[in-house]
């Protein structure tokens, strides 16, 4: 169990929980841990390196391998990573050869030439049916003595870990952090903070848990633990009844509930019961899942607990027996006649209803008194809004064109995408930069005083975490729409897959696009060989797990986007696996070394989410030459069988075009209305690092900051979102 905390810590923080274990002379140990973590793109921080020379050799060596196996599942180089061509990016051959070998091979197979050959005279082979097509043609370890170890370039990525406090104190710490954020988190993450919440259910508690999803999670622990619960709508206790049943708390999926002990019944109906006992007006809350409702009174049995009277009007609201007016749809009837003043009206007692609403009221107002109304509202209730929702309608509003028949891009909470043409009147100039200047001095009033900010400039245009969801898991992953640089002359994509019990087939193709979006070339299983690079292979099988690369060389792309993605050809999907994750790599032209390397790894995402298409990234030539990284994080429902990046390179064109019209809040946003009354901000130029305490936000922690410091990476990049 400590040990799976350690991990957890390390995957959150980069920092050690501080060492312990008996003094002794444990340098020479500690520097051969620096060395192993360096081959895989890690380092320890001076002051952890001289703590751990203190300690004994034995316990050191006990700390290096519990990091070690931490760090290399960080980057991806937990698994063996093959291919098909042993000489990869060396020797691949053409397609059109490649396949007439595996056909002349088959014919010369006893067992597959009659079969072969009646494929032939129709016209068409199927390739899975040709015995050399698929599947590894020689071992791991001989695929390494096919390539020189890796020369290593000042490029080369270099995470640093640093020297944390007392496991029981930053276990605290990242509790309090994860269950205490204003954005919801990611699926892992919410895993995470499960784990967490058990361990630390009798410690400190946030102050304030505002993302109801984590509010189920935290009362499911305190509930085990049996602490009070912290319940102040109908909808927690519906939520933390589909945790209890190992169900989705955040409600988008149905959870099949179940018989719960009578002890945990009675803590459930008592606190439904002062919920509404509390406020009435909340049983309209029930109308939004009305048959979960009637499925979690059938396991309550609220007609055995008379004592709790309101508990059991909820599922009498639930039945139709009792009537309770939502303010959804008082709303939508003033609406209906017209009424945008007394739906105004009717919304300042909802301040975050009546923001998700300005949209629709702004182009639904007719006059100007209207209109006027609307902003008027806005700016009245604004200061009750919470900081994510003020960003969240700010962008929205921010991307309001003028005119129709913009695109408009649809992507739900799991990160499928789609896009329409946006037909919706326009919200009008004054309205929209009225509300954005009056959202811009509400947040730059929340936002902290800062007496000397540090800033990478790398940092500034990623984008606002608003949603944990926009975010995959992994090593060195942005928010949706975020950009960052991409400096190296080779770029190596890679997938991993291993299937849990059917036959599985993912395929690694890159898509790449002219400036107005056209086909220019891909690179798939089916086109092996182009100018700007080379496929590993194609893996039809993953029983052991299987990787598939793609090596492109910037210089030689012709166009100006390049669209990797992982296509589900048959087999499991991404949420049915037991792994898979896609990366990338960046080297420099003429470094060789292995397929996968990974202290090149730049970026791990795990692939986990619905359709059969996963498009992690994008990479845009800027007007300066230069390449980035534009973080998607989007899945396509695709087809259920035999997707192709060939078929798909319309739709994947068209989502692109529709995203890069879109822009996004980025840091950069914040540290700007952060530093309006500041004079003291630094960029950070990557070797000096002030002596004082600063407010640091970048890419990774520089390593010698002051201890008082405050440090905002991207493993904690919600944290600059104001409550």
């Amino acid at each position: 169990m400590v040990h799976r905390l350690d991990s957890l810590l390390i995957r959150h923080t980069h920092r050690l929980p501080f060492p312990t274990g008996p003094a002794g002379e444990g340098d020479v140990v500690a520097r051969q841990f620096d060395g192993a973590l360096m081959s895989v793109g890690f380092k320890l921080s001076a002051g952890l390196l001289e703590h751990l020379s203190g300690l004994s050799a034995g316990a050191v060596a006990e700390i290096a391998v519990r990091t070690l196996g931490t760090v290399r599942e960080m980057v991806g180089d937990h698994v063996r990573h093959n291919v098909y061509f042993i000489d990869f990016p060396a020797n691949v051959p053409d397609t059109f050869d490649f396949w007439m070998r595996c056909v002349t091979e088959a014919l010369a197979d006893g067992g597959t030439r009659t079969a072969t050959l009646e494929q032939l005279s129709v016209g068409v082979v199927d390739l899975l049916t040709l015995p050399s097509y698929g599947g590894y043609r020689h071992a791991y370890a001989e695929m390494l003595g096919h390539h020189d170890e890796l020369i290593a370039a000042a490029g080369d990525r270099m995470t640093v870990l640093h020297l944390g406090g007392a496991l029981d104190d930053e276990l605290t710490a990242l509790y309090l952090a994860l269950a205490g954020s204003s954005t919801p988190l990611g699926e892992e993450v919410l895993g995470d903070l499960r784990e967490l919440a058990g361990h630390c259910a009798q410690g400190p508690q946030p102050e304030e848990i505002p993302v109801r999803e984590n509010r189920a999670v935290v009362n499911q622990a305190r509930l085990m633990a049996g602490s009070s619960l912290l319940l102040d709508t109908v909808t927690d206790v519906l939520r933390l009844a589909c945790g209890l049943a190992g169900g989705d708390v955040t409600l988008r999926e149905p959870t099949r509930l179940r018989t719960l002990p009578r002890a945990v019944r009675r803590s459930l109906l008592a606190g439904l019961d002062a919920v509404v006992a509390a406020a009435p007006a909340k049983l309209a809350d029930v109308h939004a899942h009305r048959e979960m409702w009637k499925r979690l009174g059938e396991r309550l049995h609220p007609h055995e607990y008379p004592q709790w009277p309101c508990a059991a009007d909820v599922f009498a609201v639930a039945r139709g027996e009792k009537a309770a007016r939502s303010l959804d749809g008082r709303v939508e009837e003033l609406l209906g006649v017209g009424d945008v003043t007394g739906a105004v009206e009717l919304l300042n007692a909802a301040p975050g209803k009546l923001f998700r609403c300005l949209d629709r009221l702004l182009r639904t107002a007719l006059t100007q008194d209207e209109r006027d109304a609307v902003v008027a509202a806005a700016e009245r209730v604004v200061p009750d809004v919470s900081g994510r929702l003020v960003l969240s309608v700010r962008q929205h509003l921010h991307n309001r064109a003028e005119d129709t028949g913009e695109r408009r891009v649809f992507v739900n909470r799991s990160g499928r995408a789609w896009v329409t043409e946006d037909t919706r009147p326009p919200v009008l100039p004054p309205e929209r930069e009225r509300l954005i200047a009056a959202f811009d001095e509400e947040l730059r009033r929340r936002l902290p005083a800062v007496d000397h900010l540090l800033i990478d400039p790398d940092v500034l245009d990623v984008a606002l975490p608003l949603s944990g969801r926009a975010t995959a898991s992994g090593l060195g992953v942005l928010p949706r729409g975020s950009v960052s640089p991409v400096d190296g002359e080779l770029l190596r994509f890679f997938v991993y897959w291993k299937q849990t019990g059917r036959s599985t087939d993912y395929d690694l193709s890159a898509l790449l696009l002219n400036a107005d979006y056209t086909t220019d070339s891909w690179l798939s299983y089916t086109n092996l060989r182009a100018l700007e690079g080379e496929h590993s292979g194609d893996i039809t099988d993953a029983p052991d797990g299987a990787s598939e690369f793609i090596n492109l060389r910037l210089g030689a792309v012709r166009g100006d986007y390049v669209v990797p993605q992982v296509n589900i050809f048959s087999g499991e999907g991404f949420e049915e696996v037991e792994e898979s994750f896609f990366g990338f790599m960046l080297r420099e032209g003429e470094q060789r070394g292995r397929p996968f390397e990974p202290r090149t790894v730049r970026m791990k995402s795990e692939l986990r989410g619905p359709g059969r298409v996963a498009l992690p990234l994008a990479f845009l030539r800027g007007g300066d030459g230069r390449w980035r990284a534009k973080w998607l994080h989007l899945y396509l429902t695709g087809t259920p069988a035999s997707n192709r990046v060939e078929d798909n390179r319309v739709t994947v064109a068209t989502l692109l075009r529709g995203i890069l019209e879109r822009e996004q809040l980025t840091v950069r946003h914040l540290t700007d209305l952060m530093t309006a009354g500041t004079t003291n901000v630094t960029m950070w130029d990557g070797k000096t690092v002030p002596a004082g305490p600063v407010t640091y936000i970048g890419l990774e922690r520089p390593d010698g900051l002051h201890p008082e410091s405050r440090i905002v990476t991207p493993e904690n990049l919600r944290d600059l979102i104001p409550a």
